[in-house]
């Protein structure tokens, strides 16, 4: 078994291949993504298996697109994925597309025509569906399936000239129609497809069906393992049959090893309801924070590490569950902790005049980066007369636990000095305006002159430095834990979180923050994890959208 690698089902499977030594010592993996869309964080699971196998067994990974269906594939998807998986921190060894095979897998299609073990079919889809039959009854095979060789070579010529419209012709494999899986019962392995290819342009009017073209482009390339999700269980018998058909030309086949997708908890990963949920604008995009896509992470200010942390701590299984949100969040959180610095940002501003302290005077204190990190240093925060805390830290008439700020109390300022609540100032209709406080000349950094102690350090922003900023609170975008279950007429729609979303304007930021490149991360004390967003945020419009909370809700759950 590999070095460092727990124990999973697929490398003792690997570790049995090269025991026999079906390939000699050669390990060799490929990420096959299919560019009709962004990555999410399900993909995200299978990179880090496919590219962890090739470097824990130090062999290969290839990233190849199955581009075999035109009408659904963009180049923008293409662009998306291979940064994603830059991203991640995965390097392909070779990149290829199964366009790159469309001219040797029309090539082996004839020669399965010419053997007589393919052939040319009129019927409909709604026709080939009926007669394939169902589970407990086996298909009748098609009236086409008499043809001769050379009858179907013609018309499989023809059809690849254009001479047929859309959906009138079919090649199919001559498989079982008696056997107990649908996907033997002579599967589809072209259809007609009158549509301008990403990268093949207008070359092809036929375009081969998946089951035809992955396990070919598979061997094509040399790999060894073909690791699948669990829905590509019953499509092995039919990936090991082309191959077998084919068998002078890979004598040694991959093989296919299945392994259960990730289901998270308050998401849906289903690419159709991702692609409404950004064609209908439910979201703002694929990278939208609230997407749970490989890009909607990253702006959102998760860490590729935190990502391939959640991947490995949730390993690999053949049966399928539902992992809870609060796991990744408890890796992300992990993971800021050690790398985030510490800055002070007031997102529901209240005015502090300091009414003792000189007016015009400017001093600074040293503030500690990160705890965590003494390599982090320090910095310095300008301290003034007017200062601005969060509304929620002054209570005019708090309860019995509430230790923060009240009439006549007294709390620290983080890293500065005691102060001592006054007096309340409002307006004409009895809305609170600001607060007249003393500070304790003596109590300089925080530390108690005479032992006495408060319950209580408030972060805080000087008025006459602070920045302006946007900041947005992100939310889970579904209410429920399992969104995608529908029933009863109630659609995964009808389980949006109302408050995903919460846009706060007119926040105050220390200096520093102004200066941030987008996507750095920080941690607003007391607040939160903060990211520069990667797409708005800029010195003259500071942009923040908030990764997680401080709460680990994971570490309560799992008693760590």
């Amino acid at each position: 078994m590999a070095e460092n690698e727990s124990s999973n089902f697929i490398y003792k499977f690997i570790d049995e291949d090269l025991e026999a030594k079906r390939w000699g010592e050669r390990v060799a993996t490929r990420f096959p993504p299919e560019p009709n869309g962004y990555l999410h964080i399900g993909h995200a699971k299978s990179i880090c298996l496919n590219f962890g196998i090739a470097r824990d067994y130090k062999g290969s990974c290839n990233l190849r697109f199955d581009d075999t269906n035109p009408a659904k594939e963009e180049q923008e998807y293409v662009d998306s994925i291979m940064e994603d998986v830059l991203w991640l921190g995965f390097k392909w060894d070779n990149l290829y597309f199964a366009s790159d095979y469309f001219d040797k897998l029309h090539d082996f299609a004839i020669k399965l025509i010419r053997e007589g073990k393919a052939y040319v079919c009129d019927l409909t889809a709604d026709e080939i569906r009926e007669y394939r039959g169902t589970l407990t009854t086996p298909g009748k095979e098609s009236p086409y399936r008499g043809r001769s060789v050379e009858e179907n070579l013609d018309l499989f010529y023809r059809m690849g000239k254009g001479e047929f419209p859309d959906g009138s012709r079919v090649l199919r494999a001559k498989g079982d129609m008696a056997s107990g899986n649908l996907n033997m019962r002579d599967p589809v392995m072209y259809r007609v497809l009158t549509a301008t290819h990403h990268r093949t342009g207008d070359k092809w009017c036929i375009y081969p069906m998946y089951d035809w073209a992955h396990g070919q482009s598979d061997a094509i390339e040399g790999i060894t393992h073909s690791i699948c999700t669990l829905e590509f269980e019953d499509h092995r018998p039919l990936y090991d049959w082309f191959l077998a058909q084919l068998g002078e030309e890979f004598p040694t086949p991959p093989r296919q090893i299945e392994f259960a997708r990730l289901n998270l908890s308050h998401t849906v990963l289903s690419k159709r309801k991702l692609i409404e949920l950004v064609k209908d604008s439910y979201v703002d995009g694929w990278d939208d924070p609230r997407m749970p896509t490989i890009s909607g992470f990253r702006r959102r200010g998760f860490t590729p590490e935190s990502i391939r942390d959640f991947a490995g701590r949730i390993g690999v299984a053949k049966k399928d569950s539902l992992v809870d949100y609060a796991l990744l969040e408890h890796c992300l959180r992990e993971d800021l902790n050690k790398r985030a610095e510490r800055r002070m940002a007031v997102l529901h501003p209240l005015k502090v005049v300091i009414t003792n302290y000189p007016e015009g005077e400017t001093e600074h204190f040293e503030c500690v980066n990160n705890p965590e990190d003494e390599s982090a240093g320090t910095r310095m925060v300008p301290f003034s007369r007017e200062l601005y805390i969060e509304r929620d830290d002054f209570m005019e008439d708090p309860p019995k636990k509430f230790f923060r700020l009240g009439p006549g109390r007294e709390v620290r300022l983080r890293s500065a000095y005691f102060i001592t609540c006054e007096k309340v100032v409002k307006d004409a209709d009895g809305e609170l305006v600001e607060l007249h406080c003393t500070y304790d000349p003596e109590s300089r950094g925080g530390a108690s002159p005479d032992g006495r102690k408060v319950k209580a350090t408030l972060h805080w922003v000087s008025a006459a430095h602070a920045v302006d900023a946007t900041v947005r609170l992100y939310d889970r975008l579904f209410t429920e834990e399992n969104p995608g279950v529908e029933k009863d007429g109630i659609s995964y729609l009808d389980k949006m979180n109302p408050d995903s979303l919460t846009e706060l304007e007119g926040c105050k930021v220390e200096p520093s923050l102004s200066k941030l490149s987008p996507e750095e991360r920080v941690q607003f004390e007391r607040l939160g994890y903060f990211v520069a967003d990667r797409r708005e945020h800029s010195a003259e419009k500071p942009t923040f959208n908030r990764v997680t909370t401080l709460r680990d809700a994971w570490a309560k759950i799992s008693g760590k």
